[in-house]
């Protein structure tokens, strides 16, 4: 098929009206009229975090034709919308891109649910809706890594743009951005002690993880507004859905993109079983994650040569990088059971009260169902050698077997922590030329010596919050690993087992210089033309905290420099 071609079907389904638009018009041409040659300035791969963020800057232009892919489809599903719907949104293919690691041997060969957003907003549109930056220090150390324009004060006017700031504009927040960031709208007896837990350890009260320093403990800050989720879907495309130079095709799954030369020229994709090419005049932008965007690249030839080799996809340009420096926070979940009933998992499982919750939060939009994944967070240090808070705790006032999946039917709680800054990278694979085959996960946890202390002693601080004087008289008992877990050795084994990904995989396509790079500071692909990557891939290493809101600001800031290269 040549560039601006298609199979002869026209798209239907899942289209807003500029995409409906082009169709009818092109039905009077007897072509397809997004296709013909060159008929776009940007092609973004992947409607989610970072691309509904670029559709929204880089269409702002009238003159400029947009065109944003995405393999999923709508986010029409009520459940993305209520703040605690991601537990009927995780592991649900419809939304879910239901990802499998291989088994991990510093898991004790356990394979992980990788959840991923497959919808418009991608992983915004199911993620726990936690809005943390991360340290400053974690993008001064990207700067000293050679990449110009990522320090802290670099970067911080980019959060503050993205901003729309509860809480009012100051020196670290912004007010009139397209991301909604509001308070909890719920407080519990349970989470408050958790927080005068963390002053009786010496951990101070923070109220805003986001400003001057992070260390602390108290409610995260939610992307959300009035009692209803914020994704980029939500804060950044829909409202300039109208625009007619903005062209969004749902249920797109790419398969390669067409070079010429070494230029990017065209994305191939599939869409309900017909085989489409777009032609791209400017830039094409993978904005497809971690996994989704090495995974793209490989498939175009673009990537470790070996690799490539092995499944006969012909080598366009020998990136070893690509798919390397896969980096993300594992969870070790220790769960307490309660002595009296203070938890989510007994209004869940009360009919009278779960009606109740349904009610409060219809008049209201308040109440659990406008909960994030977890309600506390506090950011600890687990030595005097760590400069920064180095383990991070999420507190959940309820417990699962794990995430996204049913509550437990007794008063319990979870307290989740963290690694920081791992050292452990893993890689993304491919297992076959095939688009619709997911690509093989390797994380490696666990896999350094440092990882594993630090692991070890986030579990040791779990259970000094639960011996404070404000916790101890609420807990019964824990149930997860258990009391009998008490040497090191017992307890490093307990977390193989036990732990979680917490969702944040970054890095694999990592910004730099070194040999390891795939994209320099401005997110071009070393070597090639017409070609950038904008997602958590880019990261040279994974923020301290969670990953949604430095994934936006990358897009602000690649925005930024794209228009900034097309006007030279």
């Amino acid at each position: 098929m040549k560039p601006g071609q298609h199979s002869g079907g026209q798209h239907s389904g899942g289209q807003h009206s500029g995409e409906r638009q082009a169709e009818a018009a092109a039905g009077a041409k007897g072509a397809l009229l997004a296709h013909d040659p060159a008929a776009y300035d940007y092609i973004i791969v992947g409607a989610g975090s970072a691309g509904c963020v670029l559709a929204n800057r880089l269409s702002a232009d009238p003159a400029k034709r947009v065109l944003l892919l995405e393999a999923g489809g709508r986010d029409w599903n009520p459940w993305i919308h209520v703040p605690v719907g991601y537990f009927k949104t995780m592991h649900n293919p419809n939304t879910d891109w239901c990802y499998r690691t291989e088994p991990d041997k510093g898991l004790n060969g356990r394979s992980l649910d990788w959840p991923r957003g497959k919808v418009l907003g991608g992983s915004s549109s199911i993620n726990g809706l936690l809005y943390v930056r991360g340290q400053k220090e974690d993008y001064d150390h990207w700067r000293q890594l050679g990449n110009a324009g990522w320090s802290y004060d670099d970067v911080l006017p980019y959060f503050k743009r993205s901003e729309d700031q509860e809480r009012g504009a100051d020196d670290y927040h912004g007010t009139g951005g397209p991301l909604a960031v509001s308070n909890m709208r719920i407080r519990r007896e349970l989470c408050d002690r958790f927080i005068e837990a963390a002053v009786e350890l010496g951990i101070p009260a923070r109220d805003d993880f986001n400003g001057a320093e992070q260390e602390g403990a108290g409610y995260f800050q939610l992307t959300a507004r009035n009692g209803r989720r914020c994704s980029t879907a939500v804060g950044y495309l829909h409202p300039v859905r109208h625009r007619a130079n903005l062209e969004v095709v749902t249920h797109a799954q790419v398969e390669r993109l067409v070079f010429d030369g070494r230029r990017a020229a065209a994305v191939a994709y599939r869409r309900k079983g017909e085989a489409f090419q777009a032609s791209c005049r400017g830039e094409i932008v993978l904005a497809a994650g971690a996994i989704g965007s090495p995974q793209v690249l490989m498939l175009s030839g673009i990537g470790p040569g070996s690799h490539l080799q092995e499944l006969a996809i012909p080598v366009v340009h020998d990136l070893p990088g690509v798919g390397g420096n896969l980096q993300d926070h594992l969870q070790v979940r220790m769960v307490f059971q309660t002595k009296r009933p203070i938890t989510m998992n007994d209004q869940v499982r009360n009919p009278a009260k779960k009606a109740l919750m349904g009610l409060e939060y219809l008049v209201k939009r308040s109440g659990p169902l406008t909960m994030g994944a977890s309600q506390v967070c506090v950011f600890a240090r687990t030595s005097e050698e760590a400069a920064t808070p180095d383990i991070q705790f999420h507190l959940q006032p309820l417990s699962a077997d794990k995430p996204g999946e049913g509550l437990h039917k007794f008063s319990a709680f979870t307290s989740s922590t963290c690694q920081l800054r791992p050292e452990s990278t893993g890689r993304i694979a491919l297992r076959s030329p095939d688009a619709e085959d997911h690509p093989a996960i390797h994380p490696n946890y666990l896999d350094t010596v440092k990882d594993q202390a630090v692991t070890v002693a986030g579990m040791k601080m779990s259970r000094r919050f639960a011996a404070t004087q404000v916790m101890a008289p609420l807990i019964e008992k824990e149930l997860l690993p258990g009391p009998g877990v008490v040497s090191d050795e017992d307890l490093l084994d307990a977390a193989r087992n036990i732990s979680q990904t917490i969702y944040h995989p970054v890095g694999t396509c990592k910004m730099g210089r070194d040999p390891g790079a795939v994209v320099d500071e401005r997110l071009a692909v070393h070597g090639l033309q017409g070609l950038r990557v904008v997602d958590a891939s880019i990261m040279p290493a994974i923020v301290s905290g969670n990953t949604n809101a430095p994934t936006i600001m990358i897009a602000e800031k690649a925005s930024d420099m794209i228009l900034a290269d097309a006007r030279g």
